[in-house]
Parts: C-alpha cells; structure tokens; sequence
C-alpha cells in the first residue's frame, strides 16, 4: 500500500479519474465537471485566500484504489473558534485498510498543523459539496451533491469518527389542494413593507443587477449555519461564472425594497444531473447539448438556496418565495423539486415545505474524530 501526495499532472488527473472509474455505470452518481475539480489544483484557485489543502491518493499493486483530500479552513477556524481539518473528496474501495491509510494521513498532516479535530465530508464552503450520503441510495443526485456507496460509512465510522450533524432532503410535489392564503399573506405582506419582485430578462441581466449583492444576502442570512463562511470577492466571482452555467431566471426570485435592494431570494437551478452523466462530467459538444436542453425545459429543478436578510426574517417574506414554487409546481411542467441540504434542526426552512406533498427521500451526515 503506498499513499502518495498528489503533485504531479499524472497525479492529479488519476485523483480526480478515480471516482469515475468506481461509479462507472452506477446510475445514481452525478460527476461534478470535470474541469472544475482539476482546476483546485491551481496554484492561484480562489480558496487559498482562506485555505491550505492536500490531496492523496492510495496505490495499492499499481492500481489506484483511493483518495481523499484535506483543508485546513483557517477563516473556518477563526470564526467558530475551533483547530479543525476538513476531508472531502473520500473514495475508496470497500477495503478499511484503504480507508484507514487515507484517514492517517490526514490525521498525521493535521497533527503537523496543531490541529484537534478532522471533520467532514466538507468542502471549502457551504457550497461545496458536503455531507456523506447514509439513506437515499437508490435515488439520483442532484449535480450539486455527492453520491457514495454505502459500505462508506462503516469505513469511517471504523476509523474512529461520529455523527456531529445530518441534512435530509425531500422532493417536493405540487400540493394536492392549493393554500390561497399563501397568495393572500404574499400580497399583504409586499404592499405592507414596500417590496417588489425583480425582473430580469435573462441570466447576464440578472447576473449585472444581483450577481454581487446576492452574496452578501447569502452571507447574513447563513451566518450561523453550520461550519458556514463567509465569501471572499474571487470566490464570489468564481462562483457566480459557475452559476451563470445552469441559470434559468424563470426559476429564481429575487424580493427587492423600495431602493431596489435584495431582502430576500429563492434560487433554483434545473436538474442537470442525467446531461452530465454520459460524458463523466466533461462538457463535450454533446453534453453541453444535453445542459442546454435541460435547463431551457427541466423536468426536476434543484432549491438550491432561499434567503431573507434579518430585517425581514419575521415578516412572512418567505410566503412569496413558497408561492412562486407552488405555482410554478402545479402547472405541470416540472415533475417535482429536490431541496437538496436542510440541516435537520433547521425547522425554519423545514417548516416551509409544508405548504408542499413532500417526501424525504435522502440523509447525509458530517462525522468528526478527535485527533490522538
């Protein structure tokens, strides 16, 4: 068994080939894009303004058999006054000798830092990719979310790590009979305060009005949810290029008041999860077909975030967001809506979906290990 740190191109390209071997015709796995995850290799990516990383890779008779990827999230650290490493980025064969020399060598490289603890699966922010997947196996992801085996929880919880949180998700079904008082407490609620929906023609119109300021919405509204931080201007930048890819502005609202600033948002973004499945997450000419069509009719949407600034957070702002989605869901066209991550001591949001037939459909958990 040799565990190698990844430096070079060859290295990186098996690290991040890996996965797309072991999930190779599995139906319920969704590559991200590919060029994304080689692009984390760069010197100059925008997450080393808040980060040190490492990537390894696991060679056992010449064959690559698993991988795993470390952060050290220093403004992480600061905020939640904690000396964490996160892992992200764990695939591995059903093997626990595999996986527990991939955890070790985490475990000695936090070590190496001063570090107390190993969390994960963490990404470098909340929208990475996160939680392992433990219900939900026979149930296709979402493009923003990872899939696994599920032989992988044993591998981790044997090295020693526990449950620190669970997310669950649902689809979400048109209701059966439409509330009419969401609609009613919606107007009242825009004409009490002086709020309006805004418009955009397009994503590059929508992209040029909100594109910076929805991230500083994101930031105050999810300051306290878990392991959260706070955006620098690149990784806003980078993301907002990466959201520009799957944007329909048919399926996100945007709450502005009389000064035309954001107080609130419902984003969704068309299911690409079946476009990016053929090519492994590469975007050939026919792949980027398949995303084009996908996001001008999608059967599924994603909710990918829904936010209200504190000073309307207890002003039923949320109501118009909520009866967007359930008209947009009893038209027929979309078959339903996935929530993707609700933490689930979240009642806020949870509570929402109730205006909706839903079912909960997936858990992924976060595991923390004290370092010895």
């Amino acid at each position: 068994m040799e565990i190698r740190e990844v430096k070079t191109k060859k290295d990186q390209r098996e690290f991040v080939n890996f996965p797309l071997r072991l999930y190779k015709n599995n139906e319920y796995f969704v590559p991200p894009l590919y060029m994304d995850e080689m692009a984390l290799f760069k010197k100059d990516t925008v997450y080393n303004e808040q980060a040190e990383s490492v990537f390894y890779i696991a060679v056992k008779d010449g064959i690559t058999v698993g991988r795993i990827q470390g952060i050290l999230q220093r403004v992480s650290n600061e905020k939640w006054n904690q000396k964490r490493v996160r892992f992200t980025r764990f695939d591995s064969i059903d093997d626990q000798e595999v996986a527990n020399c991939l955890f070790k060598r985490i475990e000695d490289w936090a070590k190496e830092r001063q570090m107390d603890e190993i969390v994960g699966p963490l990404g470098y922010s909340d929208l990475e990719r996160e939680g392992l997947l433990i219900e939900g196996f026979d149930e296709l992801s979402t493009f923003e979310e990872q899939y696994n085996y599920p032989y992988y929880q044993t591998l981790i919880e044997n090295y020693g790590f526990q449950k620190e949180v669970d997310w669950v998700e649902s689809k979400l079904y048109a209701p059966k009979v439409i509330d009419e008082r969401l609609e009613r407490i919606s107007s009242r609620m825009m004409e009490k305060y002086g709020l309006h929906l805004g418009m955009a023609k397009n994503r590059r119109e929508f992209v040029k009005k909100w594109g910076q300021e929805f991230f500083d919405v994101l930031d105050e509204t999810y300051v306290d949810i878990y392991q959260s931080v706070p955006f620098t201007p690149k990784m806003k930048q980078e993301l907002i290029n990466n959201f520009k890819l799957i944007l329909n502005v048919n399926y996100a609202t945007v709450i502005l008041d009389s000064n035309d600033k954001i107080v609130g948002f419902g984003i969704a973004f068309p299911s690409i999860s079946k476009a990016v499945q053929k090519s492994q997450g590469k975007l050939t000419i026919p792949a980027i077909f398949r995303i084009l069509k996908a996001i001008k009719n999608p059967e599924v949407i994603d909710l990918c975030l829904i936010g209200v600034i504190n000073e309307y957070r207890n002003k039923a702002i949320a109501t118009s967001i909520i009866d967007g989605m359930v008209k947009m869901l009893s038209d027929g066209k979309i078959k339903y809506a996935e929530t993707n991550l609700n933490l689930e001591t979240n009642n806020e949001i949870r509570n929402q979906w109730k205006a909706f037939e839903s079912v909960q459909h997936k858990r992924r958990r976060s595991f923390v290990k004290k370092i010895n």
